[in-house]
């Protein structure tokens, strides 16, 4: 019986981790499929984290992380959830290899992913020209022509990534202003290497065997025009990873609100007692690390107090 199941390793899980078992919960443990740090890590440039003064990756700001979260006793298995319920006041973690863990408490944090723009041929191309990680895939594209979709904080970071590294950027999005914060919006207007393609959208994204060739843009009166590139970089926001709340039933373990985020309140708790939610998946999340590492810290603070009353 463990005192609290993390499920999900970024910085909400990780957070919620150390300060639950520095707090003294001796049974817990922190399921992640993969090694933990999050989606941050996949970010070619934060410069905004209190504390670290100077430029780093997401790479660089999580890898210190694990090792500091984990030395007061937290576990980590890299085991995939398919589903958490509730028997009583017990919780029940359904591992995709079908063992059954239970546990006291449970902490959702389990993220979000990036979003399909529902581009005809992007599915057919994903992987092969179309990518939504410029730090994964930028290399591939050194020194020649790529695309980026999207208008947020994120497009607008990846597409000056990708500048350093592509010969050009054309950076495609829907409306005359963008979501980013003004500071990133005058560094992509003052680089040289990024083309400004306005109140414009992806129609089509082509290819052949080999992989993408060109999108199909049309800007808001309807005129088309293809534009050359082998590789489009896809940032239209993300999907919130709620699957696991999926009971057998159809129902959902919590409230959700209409776009699948969990309703917490300030304690990080949901509708149901002893479960918890953070980071990106819960209401009105800001979707920056510092603050989904203060989800994790309430968490695991509320976590401690519900398993020892």
């Amino acid at each position: 019986m463990l005192d609290l199941a993390i499920i999900g390793g970024g910085p909400t899980g990780l957070t919620a981790g150390m300060y639950a078992t520095r707090g003294g919960l001796k049974d817990v443990v922190m399921f992640e499929k993969g090694l933990p740090g999050g989606q941050i890590t996949g970010s070619s440039e934060i410069e905004n984290y209190p504390g670290i003064a100077h430029e780093v990756t997401g790479m660089e700001l999580m890898e210190p992380w694990p090792e500091q979260c984990m030395r007061f006793g937290m576990k980590h298995r890299m085991e995939e959830v398919s589903r958490v319920s509730k028997d009583g006041d017990i919780f029940k973690i359904a591992l995709l290899g079908g063992e059954i863990v239970e546990a006291k408490s449970v902490l959702i944090s389990t993220g979000s992913t990036p979003r399909r723009a529902g581009i005809e041929g992007e599915d057919k191309f994903f992987g092969k020209g179309v990518s939504t990680c410029a730090t994964c895939d930028g290399f591939f594209y050194k020194g020649k022509e790529v695309a980026v979709l999207g208008g947020g904080d994120t497009a607008l970071e990846e597409a000056l990534y990708l500048a350093n590294i592509c010969s050009k950027v054309h950076l495609i999005h829907r409306r005359d202003t963008f979501r980013a914060s003004p500071v990133t919006v005058e560094k992509v207007k003052n680089n040289d290497k990024i083309e400004l393609v306005l109140n414009s959208s992806v129609k089509e994204i082509v290819g052949d065997m080999m992989g993408v060739t060109g999108v199909t843009i049309a800007d808001k009166d309807g005129n088309e025009r293809a534009l050359e590139v082998p590789g489009i970089f896809v940032f239209v926001g993300m999907n919130v990873n709620n699957q696991i709340l999926k009971q057998e039933d159809g129902s959902e373990l919590c409230d959700l609100d209409k776009n699948g985020n969990v309703i917490v309140d300030l304690k990080m708790k949901t509708s149901v007692k002893g479960l918890f939610a953070g980071g990106d998946i819960r209401i009105d999340a800001p979707k920056q690390v510092v603050s989904a590492a203060g989800d994790g810290a309430i968490a695991g603070i509320q976590a401690l107090e519900y398993v020892n009353d």
